[in-house]
């Protein structure tokens, strides 16, 4: 598996590669080294290569900067990503050689972005080797959503690249229905050969901890984000809507706990600092998993702040299910994929609208009783639906299919007339 994020804090990744070392697999992942991680260890049986991180230029830009600061942000994201994303493929491509001189593979399992990773494949697939691609993010959608732009040549060049991937693979995981459309359209993709494994949290993410003591005691309504904090994310929105929440509607009563880290970390507190909301308002960074499951489970109401975007009307965000997991009502922007995943157990807020995400924040703030209603229904739907342990099932029948086994032949829920085995419905 190749993944340019931190293994095993990718939760995705963590979750597809135990799944399939526990089902008999032998699994090597190659990420990126985080500091204080050693290059190799062993993590619950999966062999873990980790490489250098390397980032040539800050990539985001605080407030509203003029023409010429756009241009000077748009000229280092293109060289930064050109070289750091070519710099990883090659790198993958040498990891994943002294990987098949030692122990051999049959498959290379990319998970983008980037989508350039087709080229670490490529030389694989003369060899006999399968190439699985893992459809994390729609790279030219992501593109358009960060830096706020339409088609143009990156986003051209994006598509081709992106292309080429689809048309390599020998089968293609995508995490809702919105992206196994685009594979078929963009990617004439046969139906057959692609599998729906959506994002679910895992049995550490379903068990119930103890609360966090420090936030209890606060005695006011605890507010949770979980996730990355980049521009497309939206934790900028939420900053807003808190800061209205807090002088626009007049409640002081509450604190909004920010786990995560990207880009916009830094930021996002300067932004928080501008509005007033240091006393609100903690970000907190990387967290480990104990202070994270631990600040969940104290949540009163759970955030996800992701604004309508190319990118995002059609992703799934995992977060979305954690929350679900611990029980937590949830307010969210009002996102096809969001709505399908979460459907009672949030306030949906129309698109990008900032006020009405903080009243409907503090709507749920003064309604214990709704709040406990749309719990009890977020944790039912997730134990039943979409825990890890239900839909990564969908993964054993991609790699079934792949490798021609018996499981996938035999499956009760085999269809060869363009759906593939254990196709999970919208």
């Amino acid at each position: 598996m190749l993944v340019e994020n931190n293994y095993p804090a990718d939760t995705r990744v963590r979750n597809e590669a135990t799944l399939l070392h526990s089902s008999g697999y032998e699994v090597s992942v190659v990420s990126l080294r985080r500091p204080g991680k050693p290059w190799f260890e062993v993590v619950d049986g999966v062999r873990v290569y980790r490489l250098p991180r390397i980032e040539l230029f800050k990539k985001t830009l605080a407030g509203n900067p003029g023409l010429f600061g756009r241009l000077m942000l748009k000229l280092k994201a293109y060289t930064g990503y050109a070289i750091e994303y070519l710099y990883f493929t090659s790198a993958c491509l040498a990891m994943s050689s002294y990987i098949f001189v030692r122990y051999g593979f049959d498959a290379i399992h990319a998970h983008n972005p980037p989508d350039t990773l087709f080229l670490v494949a490529l030389p694989f697939k003369l060899l006999g080797k399968k190439f699985v691609f893992d459809h994390h993010d729609l790279c030219p959608e992501l593109y358009q959503s960060r830096y706020q732009t339409g088609e143009c040549m990156p986003t051209r060049i994006l598509r081709f690249v992106e292309w080429c991937t689809f048309r390599l693979a020998d089968i293609t995981i995508a995490t809702n229905e919105s992206y196994k459309r685009v594979q078929i359209d963009r990617g004439d993709r046969d139906p057959r050969t692609i599998f729906i494994v959506r994002n679910g949290p895992s049995a550490m993410r379903m068990a119930k901890v103890a609360p966090s003591a420090r936030l209890r005691d606060m005695k006011k309504s605890i507010l949770v984000y979980i996730g990355s904090l980049n521009p497309q994310d939206g934790v900028d929105y939420l900053l807003r809507s808190l800061h209205h929440l807090r002088y626009g509607l007049g409640r002081e009563d509450f604190h909004c706990v920010v786990m995560g880290s990207g880009d916009s970390l830094e930021d996002l507190r300067t932004l928080s600092i501008s509005l007033q909301l240091e006393e609100n308002v903690e970000l907190t960074g990387f967290v480990s998993d104990h202070d994270l499951q631990a600040n969940l489970a104290a949540a009163d109401i759970c955030v996800d702040p992701d604004p309508s975007s190319p990118l995002n009307d059609v992703s799934t965000w995992i977060k979305i299910m954690e929350y679900m997991a611990y029980a937590k009502p949830i307010v969210t922007f009002d996102l096809r994929e969001t709505r399908y995943s979460a459907q009672d157990a949030a306030v949906y807020v129309p698109p990008n609208n900032e006020r009405e995400f903080a009243e409907a924040i503090e709507g749920l703030m003064d309604d214990p009783a709704r709040r406990s209603k749309m719990g009890e229904f977020a944790r039912r739907r997730v134990e039943e639906e979409l825990q890890w342990s239900v839909v990564g099932r969908n993964l054993l029948d991609a790699y079934a299919y792949l490798f021609g086994t018996p499981q996938y032949a035999t499956s009760k829920s085999s269809s060869f007339e363009g759906q593939p085995v254990g196709r999970d419905h919208e």
